[in-house]
């Protein structure tokens, strides 16, 4: 009866975590597609390149103002009501963007957006470790299907936009924002306690956090323009389907690889394998400015993949008390990242060879991830 009680929290947590990764699985793919589409469609969109670079950073932006008020209305209303809300205006960022012309339109959706996956994020990480035991596996099965959505979305949506062009898939991605309303009604109801707010609204970042920052620039943001750029550069007419391919690996490596990163986790610790993954991952990125593109391409996916379980789960060690909080504001720090990300590389790429410009992302997210090591708790 005892082992029974004990074992009552764990499977609630990851039948939670499971349903929470749903919900934002069918909502993400309206967004992914864009860093697919937009820069090698920027006219069609009414944009120019550098806007486009904006629009994709502007979603992640918002986040750094508008966080904090996320996991306020979160933290009252629960998981149900919160992911509902964001399900539905997520529902009308892709029908915006199947209809709607010109940077400001475009804007208006992006920070829309912007909260809607604040929402999703918070609720994925609150919920994968809401019990200790066995966070790390529940991150990385969370990662796992969550990636189910965007990996099916992008091949079918680049080949959907050389039939019918880049804006019709968004139709479709209405549709499975929706289905994600639908989902979202088997969240739990409840609020969640939070600690009360210090006095600034932002803390200056931890080592993690550094890292966070620094990863958000080199593959959410540098690393995937740039991707979509050079695809289309170098692969011509076929060059929105290699992309997309490419992006549905980044997706596929997620559901292949974040479970096997959380179990890595768990037996070596979180901290040392990110470290050594983040190592791995700058190599990677100086073999994707070479010659070898799409391989390098490929291991820096694969990489990124096997990380993902072990940020959160590093931060929910470390703060057992302020966890939601915590979490918020590490996101912040890889969105400001991640939202600088697009906007350089809308600058950079088309005047800078791609070796110097990722061979410095490379160096500096190495620096980084040795930091990890040298102050694990400054």
């Amino acid at each position: 009866m005892s082992s029974a009680a004990d074992a009552a929290p764990i499977q609630r947590a990851d039948r939670d975590s499971r349903n929470a990764a749903q919900v934002l699985g069918l909502c993400l793919p309206s967004d992914v597609l864009l860093y697919l589409l937009l820069p090698m469609y920027a006219s069609d969109f009414g944009v120019t390149l550098a806007q486009a670079g904006v629009l994709l950073a502007a979603n992640r932006l918002v986040r750094i103002i508008g966080y904090g008020w996320v996991v306020r209305f979160y933290a009252r209303y629960g998981d149900r009501a919160a992911c509902s809300l964001a399900a539905g205006a997520a529902a009308l960022c892709a029908l915006g963007n199947a209809t709607l012309s010109g940077f400001a339109a475009l804007l208006v959706l992006r920070l829309v957006w912007g909260l809607c996956f604040a929402t999703f994020n918070l609720s994925t990480q609150t919920l994968a470790t809401a019990e200790a035991q066995g966070a790390a596996r529940r991150a990385g099965r969370s990662r796992a299907t969550l990636a189910i959505g965007p990996m099916l979305a992008l091949p079918l949506g680049a080949v959907m936009a050389q039939a019918y062009g880049p804006r019709s898939v968004f139709f479709v991605l209405c549709i499975s924002a929706l289905c994600g309303l639908w989902r979202a009604r088997a969240l739990p109801a409840g609020g969640h306690a939070i600690a009360s707010p210090s006095g600034r609204r932002l803390r200056l970042p931890d080592s993690i956090a550094t890292w966070s920052f620094i990863e958000g620039v080199a593959l959410d943001g540098l690393f995937i323009f740039g991707l979509s750029l050079y695809a289309h550069v170098h692969m011509a007419s076929s060059g929105v389907l290699v992309a997309g391919v490419l992006m549905a690996v980044r997706y596929l490596s997620e559901m292949l690889f974040s479970p096997f990163g959380g179990r890595l986790a768990d037996r070596f610790g979180s901290l040392r394998m990110l470290v050594v993954l983040s190592l791995a991952t700058s190599l990677a990125l100086l073999v994707f400015a070479s010659q070898w593109l799409f391989i390098g391409a490929f291991f820096v996916l694969v990489l990124r993949a096997l990380q993902l379980p072990l940020v959160m789960t590093l931060v929910a060690q470390r703060n057992p008390q302020a966890r939601i909080q915590a979490l918020a504001g590490n996101a912040v720090w890889r969105d400001i990242g991640a939202g600088l990300g697009p906007m350089l590389a809308g600058v950079l790429l088309p005047q800078v060879p791609a070796i110097w410009a990722y061979t410095g992302a490379a160096l500096v997210l190495a620096l980084a991830a040795l930091n990890c090591a040298w102050q694990p708790h400054r």
